[in-house]
């Protein structure tokens, strides 16, 4: 492939969040990122946990991707038996936030005011303090807790550090699977 085709695919490649439901079954996980893989698609960041709805499991999966391969994959992963719904959304339409934990060492907080300064600066909070480390948590969207990370690693103070996968809802009133249950109980 030459460069500047391989800057326009890049081009068109955007961050894709998809919002999968599925019943609480063993080994659907597996079932889903195989869908990915197959594709060869990386995903970004993947979070599961229940949702609101009883006995029906969220995974929320960001992917960089074109729009005709996530619809594909969205496709795919809604053939499988115990999904009960996938969609794919851009960043524009849901609220969106992550969690940052940085791990810093207590010694160079206490020396330097200005970590601290740095810290309330962007809206973080320190959790806990001990003698060896200090943690400071950060919610927000991935680019605030990437620029706090490096805004206390110009410190050189940050000892451990680690973000979250994307938790995500929709800008609308209801969970679209709330919609396609409801509908599905009329059909019956």
């Amino acid at each position: 492939m030459k460069s500047e085709e391989f800057a326009t695919a890049m081009e068109e490649k955007k961050l894709y969040t998809l919002l999968v439901y599925s019943e609480n079954v063993a080994g659907i996980l597996n079932q889903i990122t195989a869908v990915f893989t197959r594709r060869q698609v990386n995903i970004e960041s993947l979070n599961v946990s229940a949702s609101s709805i009883p006995g029906v499991h969220k995974y929320t999966i960001t992917a960089w991707s074109d729009e005709d391969q996530i619809v594909k994959i969205t496709r795919q992963i809604e053939k499988k038996i115990d999904v009960v719904k996938a969609n794919y959304f851009t960043d524009d339409q849901l609220f969106i936030r992550e969690t940052g934990l940085y791990k810093l060492s207590t010694d160079k907080v206490l020396q330097n005011p200005e970590i601290s300064r740095t810290v309330r600066k962007y809206e973080a909070s320190i959790t806990e303090v001990n003698p060896t480390y200090t943690i400071v948590m950060k919610n927000g969207v991935t680019e605030q807790i990437i620029e706090l990370f490096r805004a206390l690693d110009a410190f050189d103070c940050v000892l451990q550090y680690t973000r979250s996968g994307r938790i995500a809802v929709t800008r609308g009133m209801q969970e679209q699977v709330s919609e396609f249950l409801e509908q599905r109980e009329k059909q019956r």
